[in-house]
């Protein structure tokens, strides 16, 4: 449903949260690490998040990644996703097709009406602050 990058996305945004939460800055290494991404592809998506004001990036030896008490509170999970995937997850066909739509469903088109909009309200009602409280009570992981 969502992209790669965009799934790598959401746990680098939760554990930057979870990081944040304990008052600390998070290294592009370590995110990469604990969201068992590739480095390179780790940057690039931080670099995205980073430019909408979703996270903070600072520079130098004491650098790193983190987010305000503001972010904390505020960024939900839509703003992850519609950073780095758009709004396609609200609009596209269920089996991938081009030209489904009400008028030229495919066999999965309404019953993927309910879904797609059962996952916009979890995606805009869900901050990344809750997904880091999930992390630290043990209740979710951020690796297979």
């Amino acid at each position: 449903m969502f992209s790669k990058a965009c799934e790598y996305g959401i746990r680098a945004a939760a554990h930057i949260a979870l990081q944040s939460e304990k008052g600390f800055r998070v290294g592009l290494r370590d995110i990469a690490i604990a969201i068992d991404s590739p480095e390179a592809f780790t940057a690039k998506i931080l670099q995205q998040l980073s430019r909408n004001d979703l996270i903070q990036s600072s520079k130098g030896p004491q650098g790193g990644f983190e987010m305000t008490p503001h972010q904390l509170k505020t960024v939900m999970l839509s703003d992850v996703v519609s950073t780095i995937d758009g709004n396609s997850v609200y609009t596209s066909c269920g089996l991938g097709l081009r030209n489904c739509n009400a008028k030229r469903p495919c066999p999965l088109h309404n019953e993927f009406l309910e879904i797609r909009e059962k996952l916009r309200i979890m995606l805009e009602t869900t901050t990344v602050r809750q997904l880091a409280e999930a992390l630290k009570a043990g209740e979710a992981i951020l690796k297979r």
